[in-house]
């Protein structure tokens, strides 16, 4: 008997799907699931948040260094991301999947284990898709969430006074992303890990939602590009804290593996971190010197925003898009949360 693996190209479509459909979960909200020509999800609220995400072989992620598990977990999260950062939660996801004809089934399973694990940590069903064959493979996400009766938290939403917060960690991705570039993922198996397995705080989205955030973005470009979108689409600037107080407990994190490739861990820490970001209006407000402003909080352990590169500002707080900073062009009005507790994230 031969012991070379079972290939895409030597199975039917039929026979791929009949493998694959029993490794997707349903959800409550699930009616009909994969095998007709629709899928069928209920709809509570009468809305529902949609996003839709790709990842490409060789430009997202390669074979070589993530199983079939690691791309479907992130394929999955990254979509799941979107919609908590909306506050919504996710209901469903379908995917659209090309794969080269020499793709080891066992790859395919363990991309639908993979897409199917991650679903489950928040409920949502993997309802259906599409199947082609093509020269690379593809995973193209669209997931769906329900409001639940909620008004939707937007990105146009900051207003001057309200408070930066950061769910979760910064940099792990773009680090683990810099060891396997380099042929080191033993120097720091933690950050690989992150970066092939993201574990994004989902509920930290609909969280701060609930506790009143006024603008909130899935931060999955870095913190400075995101956090320009979101000042750009409210009309307000943002003023970061240093990051030497603010993201002290990354930049440790982050010292093995940029040691290891010779890197500047600050850049790690703006780059590649998928991150909510979460602004909530404050009752009191206070002057600030350049790097100390406000604390925040985000639904879980949240902390406030730093700048992560020399060339950003120095932000701590939003103020109005046309006002200068008072006192001088480093200073802005921070303002501290009254309640709540400090909350959540990383790519």
């Amino acid at each position: 008997m031969s012991d070379a693996p079972l290939l895409v190209r030597d199975v039917p479509e039929e026979a791929l799907l009949a493998r694959i459909f029993p490794l997707l979960p349903a959800a409550p909200t699930t009616l009909v699931g994969p095998g007709d020509d629709c899928a069928v999800v209920a709809a509570p609220d009468g809305r529902y948040v949609v996003s839709t995400d790709v990842l490409v072989e060789d430009r997202h992620f390669r074979r070589g260094w993530s199983s079939g598990e690691d791309v479907g977990w992130r394929a999955a999260m990254q979509n799941l991301a979107d919609v908590a950062a909306m506050g919504a939660r996710p209901t469903a996801i379908v995917v659209s999947l090309v794969v080269p004809g020499d793709l080891p089934v066992a790859w395919v399973e363990g991309l639908a284990r993979g897409l199917g694990a991650a679903c489950a940590t928040v409920g949502a069903g993997v309802v259906g898709g599409d199947l082609s064959g093509g020269a690379s493979v593809v995973v193209a996400v669209t997931v769906h969430g329900d409001l639940g009766g909620a008004e939707p938290v937007l990105r146009s939403g900051a207003r001057p006074g309200d408070v930066v917060a950061l769910a979760g960690t910064v940099g792990r991705s773009a680090a683990g992303l810099a060891l396997l570039d380099a042929g080191r993922p033993d120097a720091d198996p933690a950050v690989v890990a992150v970066h092939r397995r993201p574990q994004p705080p989902l509920a930290a989205g609909p969280a701060a939602a609930t506790g009143g955030a006024t603008a909130m973005l899935d931060v999955s470009d870095g913190l400075l590009r995101d956090g320009e979108r979101l000042a750009v689409a409210s009309g307000v600037v943002l003023d970061l804290d240093d990051p030497a107080d603010a993201l002290a407990g990354d930049l440790d994190a982050l010292g093995a593996a940029a040691a290891a490739v010779g890197a500047d861990p600050v850049g790690w820490r703006s780059a590649a971190a998928r991150t909510t970001g979460c602004w909530r209006r404050s009752r009191r407000a206070r002057r600030c010197r350049r790097g100390s402003g406000g604390s925040a909080w985000c639904a879980g352990p949240a902390r406030r925003v730093a700048r992560a590169s020399p060339r950003a500002r120095c932000w701590s707080g939003v103020r109005d898009r046309r006002s200068p900073p008072a006192g001088s062009t480093s200073a802005a009005s921070a303002p501290a949360s009254p309640r709540g507790r400090p909350g959540a994230r990383d790519r």
